[in-house]
């Protein structure tokens, strides 16, 4: 009587279950496991221009993976192609970090856009994250459904 060769077949089976889980991951994990999580697109109270108002805006990007990832010449950009781009700043693993539109000094959860007028629409945008090659690493969209922030 023959034996079944589990021995032998555990490994490929294994091997098929990793392969099938690297192929299912989602794109942002795959672009290295930085994503948009969360954008506060109307900031609150009447928008004044105020630094506080424009600093109400923001968008927040959070590290997905076990390790620190650079932003080095990452780009952040709207609809209407206002950029942000990232100085030569790590992303902590699990960390998150807000760009902010108004002035302000930079640290390690907060950055600054120093712009005098408002970037994210109330009514519909796209936030886009992108590598310093112009590699896209995530999107979130937004329209008047949205009240004034979304999860993405």
């Amino acid at each position: 009587m023959r034996k079944p060769r589990i021995r032998t077949a555990l490994p490929a089976l294994a091997g098929a279950a990793l392969l099938t889980g690297t192929v299912l991951s989602t794109p942002a994990e795959a672009a290295g496991g930085v994503t948009i999580y969360h954008v506060w697109f109307d900031s609150p109270g009447s928008d004044n221009r105020s630094n506080t108002s424009l600093n109400g805006e923001w968008v927040q990007i959070r590290n997905t993976s076990r390790s620190a990832i650079s932003v080095n010449g990452w780009i952040l950009k709207d609809a209407s192609n206002h950029k942000y781009v990232f100085p030569n700043v790590k992303i902590g693993a699990g960390k998150y970090m807000r760009i902010r539109t108004g002035k302000g000094t930079d640290t390690a959860s907060n950055k600054y856009q120093n712009r005098r007028a408002y970037v994210w629409n109330n009514t519909s945008d796209t936030a886009t994250l992108t590598k310093a090659s112009g590699a896209k690493v995530d999107s979130c969209s937004w329209t008047t459904r949205d009240p004034s922030d979304k999860y993405c």
